[in-house]
Order: C-alpha cells, then sequence, then structure tokens
C-alpha cells in the first residue's frame, strides 16, 4: 500500500511540481552562496530567479537552452553597459535599452525573457563593466552547469535539447 502512494506520488504532477522548486532553490543558493564564500564574488542578480522559473519549470523550452540563457544575458547586460557608458540614464535611454537588447536576442536566436530585464538592471544600478563577468557570466554558466547536472541525473528529462538536424 505504502509503495502504491509512493509510486503514485513519483509518476504525479505534485512531484514535477515539488521537483522543479526543489532544483530552482538549490541551484539559487549555491549561486547566492558564493558571496559567502568569497565577499568579491557578486553572483547574484534578480533575473536569475526568473531564468530558474524557465530552466526548472521548461526545461525543454528553447527559452531554457545553454545559449538562450547564456546570450540573452550577456547581449542585454552588455546593451545595458554601452548605454550607460555614452548615455544619461532617463526613462528614454531604458526604453531603448530594453528594446534593443529584445531584438538583439531575437536577431541571435537566443530570446531569454529574464534576460530582457537586464538592461534595466545596469542602468539603475550604474554598474561597472565587471559586472558582466561576475555576477553576469559566472552566474548563467553555474546556473548552467547545474541545469545540466540537475535535469540529466535528478529529474532525468534530459538537459540541453539535442538539436534537430
Amino acid at each position: 500500500m505504502l509503495s502504491n502512494f509512493f509510486t503514485s506520488f513519483h509518476q504525479s504532477k505534485f512531484f514535477t511540481i515539488c521537483l522543479a522548486g526543489i532544483g530552482a532553490t538549490l541551484c539559487i543558493f549555491m549561486i547566492a552562496q558564493g558571496a559567502q564564500l568569497a565577499p568579491e564574488y557578486l553572483g547574484i542578480m534578480a533575473p536569475f530567479g526568473a531564468t530558474m522559473v524557465i530552466l526548472f519549470a521548461l526545461p525543454k523550452s528553447p527559452l531554457a537552452q545553454p545559449k538562450n540563457i547564456l546570450g540573452g544575458h550577456l547581449l542585454t547586460t552588455t546593451i545595458g553597459l554601452i548605454a550607460l557608458q555614452f548615455w544619461d540614464v532617463t526613462p528614454l535611454t531604458m526604453a531603448i535599452s530594453v528594446g534593443a537588447g529584445v531584438s538583439l536576442m531575437m536577431l541571435t536566436n537566443t530570446l531569454h525573457p529574464p534576460a530582457g530585464a537586464n538592461p534595466l538592471l545596469v542602468l539603475s544600478l550604474q554598474v561597472s563593466w565587471g559586472f558582466l563577468l561576475s555576477p553576469v557570466l559566472s552566474g548563467c554558466l553555474l546556473i548552467i552547469l547545474f541545469g545540466w547536472c540537475y535535469h540529466n541525473w535528478i529529474s532525468r528529462i534530459g538537459y540541453p535539447l539535442k538539436s534537430k538536424k
């Protein structure tokens, strides 16, 4: 009877939901721990929370694939940094930066919705170019590595998607 319960629970949608939440929790915890271990490391930023939704709830989505996570975050952060370098921070600058980020992600086939917030973050905080390396690059690489381990070893969904040729 107990084994039937566990079998039924393991095959339920609730199990999948719990597993996704646990994966997102562990991934963000791992990234946030970096700041505890090395104070100069800033590995966390708010858009990574939205990346967790896509990576753990929709891992088969094209938006959750490594090139989208990495490319989307790097491109939009770079756009924000360029805007910050050459323009004052205004509502127009923010709008143009987000619009350019969306267009560039679409053009490069690296669309990742959480990355759309990066130019706003860069302009609001007025960060330096080092922000591109940490938290953006380092955080993205950790997220992709964690997602690969998690989806191949724990959820057994497989990640990333195999490209269709």
